[in-house]
């Protein structure tokens, strides 16, 4: 029988090829780490379950995409689905790291005018001897985002629970305080609790105009 839950968030793994999306969350949903994982076709979809607090458990649904260009009319399809989204770099890549910007910019595009709440991940910090780009560095890209910076190894397991229980508290807080605004066609959020009250602005504003004509 599934375990309870009283909130459900959704969240997108992003990220070039080969930055280590699926080893990341295979990692923390099996607790295993493989040196060979096959590269990610589409979407691949995990499930975790986490207790943010007693008595406040959250049933994560992970949608780890593609990074090649190929997949990307696929992987965009899910944004818009999305609470929250881990965008991943590879500390021994440095185009990994400057693709970065071109994520965020993508993801937050295409979701205008709704949000996402993300986490900016350098992952790999094991290979501390091939590495390419600097802590403090990366700080300033988080900073420069607007989001939190953590750095992961699923080859040591190295900050990974520590990782998805950053975006899931981010996820919450940003519900709680409604800069992430549930509506009822939106899967990004679930809830078997009473959820914050929906904001007018979230009404397209199409459909303001409509209520508003006489006509």
């Amino acid at each position: 029988m599934e375990p309870r839950w009283q909130y459900q968030f959704r969240v997108i793994m992003l990220g070039d090829s080969t930055v280590g999306k699926s080893s990341l969350l295979r990692r923390y949903t099996e607790g295993v780490f493989l040196d060979a994982i096959n590269q990610t076709v589409g979407v691949d979809f995990h499930v975790q379950f986490v207790e943010l607090e007693p008595g406040l458990r959250v049933k994560l649904q992970f949608w780890d995409t593609a990074g090649q260009e190929r997949f990307r009319s696929v992987t965009r399809s899910y944004y818009r689905s999305s609470a929250g989204g881990m965008l991943l770099f590879d500390l021994t890549n440095r185009a990994s790291f400057e693709s970065v910007r071109r994520w965020h910019r993508e993801v937050t595009d295409t979701l205008q005018p709704s949000r996402i709440v993300l986490l900016l991940v350098g992952h790999k910090s094991d290979l501390a001897g091939q590495r390419q780009v600097g802590r403090k560095e990366a700080e300033k890209l988080a900073a420069s985002l607007g989001v939190q910076y953590v750095e992961t190894s699923a080859k040591d397991a190295s900050n990974v629970a520590q990782a998805f229980q950053m975006l899931t508290l981010g996820i919450y807080q940003a519900l709680q305080a409604g800069r992430l605004v549930p509506g009822e066609a939106w899967e990004g959020v679930r809830s078997s609790v009473p959820l914050p009250a929906l904001h007018r602005a979230q009404v397209p504003e199409k459909e303001e105009k409509r209520k508003r004509c006489s006509c």
